[in-house]
């Protein structure tokens, strides 16, 4: 992997030196684990004029480290208690005769930038922008499989609470029984809080569960991620507790299913992502839902659950093959409850069988 690592750092470099800076810093914890292999508790790293720096603080034994480090990549731990890698890094740039050094302006703090300047007045702080965040978006083969790993635990978990008994039992029971048995089959841990919603919090997007007990004839909407090797995944599914669902709930239910298929089979390569958006968002528009649509209906996924690019009515760009994404559009009525479906999905060209599904676990609308 230490190529892998390698060659992303030269591809930055190139965006580096074609905006005029000899080095660069970046501080945001994913791209340094992106970059470099593992993100060490609050470490930087430095791609300096002379040499690339993992920088540290602490000895080794004190730094947890996410990931497997860049066996190739020098680290260098600060001596002293209370040092700031990244005020470090700065000095080590000036010290290697750069005279200009791109930073995450996004990430780091007013006084952070100001200790910067303080240790090495003669450098010239640029901004490196989202430089690193734009070449996380296409992922590699190594990555999908990560993903594809990490989706197979979230259908593995949730398959299994499928088969336990449910009613009676606490939205905060469930989610954390789920996130039990993520780490069970091999999950680092969740990829972001579980979220379970019974009758009318069913459906309600990033909805925090409750003491709130499953009864018959709820709706129980699910959804969790796993993390696999810092890699994060999503699913969502709704579902009817009892044997006869209501009319209602399997109008709706076929309605999102509708509008999620329709966003599904409009990943492909070249796609505007609004374009995408207005595909899941269309039919439930047309339905008279509206406003009670969340803003994006989807998002990428990578070493952050909640990654470019957005898919929403205002999103820019356009998909490239290879970025994996979730389509979850999803209709919450206040009071009743709701449905939501969410995948994790990677753009693949039509050639190549079109949209790869990673969460498989069926969107038939079960009676529990």
């Amino acid at each position: 992997m230490s190529e892998v690592y390698a060659a992303r750092r030269t591809r930055l470099r190139e965006r580096c030196n074609a905006g005029g800076s000899a080095a660069a810093l970046v501080s945001r914890p994913a791209n340094v684990r992106y970059l470099a292999g593992a993100a060490p508790h609050g470490a930087v790293l430095l791609l300096g004029k002379t040499e690339d720096l993992l920088v540290c603080s602490g000895p080794p034994d004190e730094r947890p480290t996410e990931g497997r480090p860049d066996e190739a990549l020098p680290l260098r731990p600060l001596s002293g208690p209370g040092g700031d890698p990244a005020v470090a890094a700065a000095g080590l740039a000036a010290a290697q005769g750069a005279e200009s050094l791109a930073t995450e302006d996004h990430h780091l703090t007013v006084a952070r930038h100001r200790a910067m300047r303080s240790v090495a007045p003669r450098l010239r702080l640029t901004d490196l922008g989202q430089a690193v965040e734009q070449l996380r978006v296409v992922k590699d083969e190594e990555e999908i499989s990560c993903l594809r790993i990490g989706a197979e635990i979230a259908d593995q978990a949730l398959g299994e609470l499928l088969e336990s008994i449910l009613v009676g039992r606490t939205e905060r029971h469930l989610a954390l029984e789920l996130e039990r048995r993520l780490v069970d089959h091999g999950a680092d841990g969740p990829a972001f809080p579980t979220s379970v919603g019974t009758g009318p919090n069913s459906g309600r997007r990033g909805h925090r569960p409750t003491d709130r007990r499953v009864e018959e004839g709820d709706f129980l909407s699910v959804c969790l991620g796993a993390t696999y090797r810092g890699y994060r995944c999503e699913i969502g599914r709704t579902f009817v507790i009892g044997t006869s669902p209501a009319d209602w709930q399997i109008e709706l239910y076929d309605l999102v299913f509708s509008a999620q298929r329709a966003g599904r089979e409009a990943l492909v390569p070249g796609a505007a992502c609004r374009d995408v958006d207005r595909a899941a968002r269309q039919a439930l528009d047309s339905a008279g839902y509206a406003e009670n649509l969340p803003a994006l209906t989807g998002h990428g996924v990578g070493l952050e659950i909640d990654e470019d690019p957005q898919l929403g009515p205002a999103a820019m760009g356009k998909l490239d093959a290879c970025v994996p994404v979730t389509v979850e559009p999803g209709v919450h009525l206040p009071g009743r409850g709701g449905v939501r479906i969410d995948d994790t999905l990677v753009v693949r060209p039509e050639a190549d069988g079109g949209p790869e599904l990673l969460t498989i676990t069926t969107k038939e609308l079960l009676a529990l």
